[in-house]
């Protein structure tokens, strides 16, 4: 018979087990019972600065499923950051319910009381289901969140900046691809109307292009393709459109065993967070298939880019505009360096990112 004490055991050693995986740091769970508030801190490496990372909410089914996003988002938040030179480190804070039920004034202070026992550790930004508001609220109880509204001197909504990296990645994918990095006359479907999709849906119907979109409220996708000259198409429709690109700026992922099969593209290039299922796997798969694919953490830094500029002081738009468009030719780097060592291009910006990280590391160790 297993007794209650060994069940706990081997939870503590399944969660543990998970943090080893993929050296996570430190998870932080928070409750309060009064306000509702449940969420999970991820930090997963400091060794470059802070872990700078998003908070999102979201209706999760379990609280492992919360908690492998935190775990996943705050993996990809080191790679985000290092491959795009900034001194900071990699954490995401996930609040699990219903945004519209339950976010008010005092359950928003208190995840920010949670965040300032951290000391700086984790730095808290907005993501899904989180707006410059909120931050606001949050600020009220912690010095350690960014991306505050311009109106009160923050850099504002990060949407913006990681639509245009994502655009700027997706022109140098097209550069490898096409021979040249002109959109115009291609095809290309955006899987994601919310913040980021709408600025980059207008971004790309400035060059002439034919454009899908999808989104799973059915009524943002038609108000889009109205705004934009797109086509609406269904949630599953999009994986089967004869489109030169195809762009997941939804939730991650979308790139798996089901859909690879399916998608009859030349790029993949979006601003959505953990596109591959399986990053190995699906990274190879993509490769055998002759799709070149643009690593999420590469081309959607821009908003990173812009808070932690922010936060780290010295914040204009020309130098976050002049740092987002570094990503097109670190893009280029990667798709080469991917081409020269026959590896998938996931590969290779994990080795570019990871080989930034020990060097510092290796610095910091000096005497």
């Amino acid at each position: 018979m297993i007794e209650l004490n060994d069940i706990k055991r081997t939870r503590d050693f399944e969660i543990f087990g998970e943090l080893a995986k993929n050296d996570h740091e430190q998870v932080v769970f928070c409750n309060d019972n009064e306000t509702g508030l449940k969420a999970i801190i991820g930090i997963h490496n400091t060794v470059l600065g802070p872990a700078l990372g998003g908070t999102r909410m979201w209706n999760y089914i379990s609280d492992s499923e919360a908690l492998n996003d935190a775990l996943r988002l705050a993996r990809g938040m080191t790679y985000k950051a290092a491959i795009s030179g900034l001194n900071l480190g990699g954490g995401k804070a996930v609040i699990i319910g219903d945004a519209d039920k339950l976010k008010n004034e005092a359950f928003l202070r208190r995840f920010g009381r949670f965040v300032e026992s951290l000391n700086g550790k984790y730095v808290t930004a907005q993501d899904v289901n989180m707006s410059e508001n909120d931050m606001e609220y949050i600020s009220m109880e912690t010095k350690h969140v960014t991306g505050l509204s311009e109106s009160i001197g923050g850099a504002g909504d990060p949407s913006p900046m990681t639509a245009y990296g994502v655009y700027v990645g997706m022109k140098a994918c097209a550069k490898k691809a096409f021979g040249n990095d002109s959109l115009e006359g291609k095809s290309i479907s955006v899987q994601g109307a919310g913040h980021v999709g709408m600025h980059l849906l207008d971004y790309l119907a400035k060059e002439n292009v034919k454009l899908y979109v999808s989104d799973f409220i059915e009524s943002r996708a038609k108000a889009a393709a109205s705004r934009f000259g797109a086509q609406a198409v269904g949630l599953e429709e999009i994986y089967d459109l004869d489109a030169d690109i195809y762009s997941p700026c939804a939730m991650g992922a979308t790139i798996n065993d089901s859909t690879i099969e399916r998608l009859h593209c030349q790029i993949i290039a979006g601003a959505a967070n953990n596109q591959l299922d399986d990053e190995e796997l699906h990274g190879h798969m993509l490769a055998k298939k002759g799709i070149i694919y643009a690593p999420d953490f590469l081309i959607n830094a821009g908003g990173l880019i812009n808070v932690g500029i922010d936060y780290l002081g010295g914040w204009s738009k020309e130098k976050v505009y002049r740092k987002t468009e570094r990503i097109y030719q670190t893009t280029l780097d990667i798709l080469n360096l991917s081409e020269r060592e026959g590896i998938h291009t996931q590969d290779a910006a994990m080795r570019v990112a990871k080989r930034r990280i020990s060097e510092i590391a290796k610095v910091k160790k000096a005497l």
